[in-house]
Formats: C-alpha cells, sequence, structure tokens
C-alpha cells in the first residue's frame, strides 16, 4: 500500500528522475537509507518501470507527429488474425511510439513520430498497410501540439488513513 511519502517520492522521481537520494530524501524529511529504501520497493512493486530522458524530436529531426487508425480483418488468407498480435507487429517499428487496442469504429491507434510527410507515407504504405491482417488505416498528421507528458497525476493518489484501535475502558461504568 501506498502511503504519502510514497507518493511524494513518485511525484518528485516523475518531475526529476535524475534528483540524487540526498536530496530526494531532504525533500520528503525522511534519512536517505530509508528513501533509499522505499524507492527500491517502489520499483520492485513495477510502479517505477524506468528512467529515461525526454528528447526533443524535433531538434532531432522527428517533426512530424501523427496519430494513425487502424483497423483491421479478422481473416485472412492464412485462417483467424488476433489483434493483439498484429498491435504488437505495429509496436515493432521504431517510428511508432505507442500502440493501444481501443473501442469503437477503429481497432487499433497508433502515434508516430517521423522526419517528414514522405517519410510517414512510407511507413503507411510500405509498413503498416503490409501487415497481413490491417485493412485500413486512417492518419491524422499533428498540425500543432498543446500539451504531451507521460506524467501520472500521483497527487490524486488518497493514501489509507490510519485505523486506531477501539479503547476499551479500563474504568467500570457506573450501572
Amino acid at each position: 500500500m501506498l502511503d504519502q511519502k510514497d507518493i511524494q517520492i513518485l511525484s518528485l522521481i516523475q518531475e526529476n528522475c535524475k534528483m540524487s537520494l540526498k536530496e530526494l530524501a531532504r525533500k520528503i524529511g525522511l534519512p536517505v537509507t530509508t528513501t533509499h529504501a522505499r524507492v527500491k520497493r517502489l520499483e520492485k512493486l513495477g510502479l517505477i518501470k524506468g528512467y529515461q530522458a525526454i528528447l526533443d524530436a524535433k531538434k532531432l529531426g522527428f517533426g512530424v507527429t501523427a496519430f494513425i487508425l487502424v483497423s483491421f480483418s479478422y481473416r485472412s488468407n492464412r485462417g483467424e488474425v488476433s489483434q493483439r498480435q498484429i498491435a504488437r507487429k505495429i509496436a515493432s517499428f521504431p517510428e511508432v511510439q505507442e500502440v493501444h487496442i481501443v473501442t469503437g469504429d477503429w481497432d487499433i491507434i497508433l502515434k508516430v513520430k517521423v522526419g517528414d510527410v514522405d517519410e510517414l507515407g512510407k511507413f503507411v504504405i510500405d509498413k503498416l498497410r503490409t501487415i497481413e491482417g490491417v485493412d485500413k488505416t486512417l492518419t491524422c498528421v499533428v498540425l500543432d501540439t498543446a500539451k504531451e507528458s507521460i506524467t501520472i497525476p500521483v497527487h490524486k493518489i488518497n493514501p489509507p488513513t490510519r485505523q486506531t484501535r477501539p479503547t476499551t475502558s479500563i474504568i467500570p461504568s457506573k450501572s
């Protein structure tokens, strides 16, 4: 179970994963050894999945972001097709940042980052549409990004309140 200190650790690490253990401990008001043990426990529980730098895609030459909706056919020439297998195949392409199986008129949505529209076209035509089971696609090119974040709002987690044991009186009641 998470308590308020765990939530503070998650929030601070999410904000700056390069923060030293000493600084993290100071900010949450715990000894360094206790803080280290808590971080290791959060990692072991899988709540901290890893530590990554967030790169500027545009400055690195990946100026085009697109969301692609994918519809697939459950049947192909080789028999049944699995939506999960298609999603995993799509996820293996380096251009793809996210793949989600979704509800609604489309089956899968993915987010890609590429250098330009020509590269996007090659990805859709030469890679994505060649996957067996992919029926049709709809590509939405991002014109402007107001927010792009991987931050989880951990401050909204309500840690359990401490329960106190019921007290019993040792003084006999007057009847």
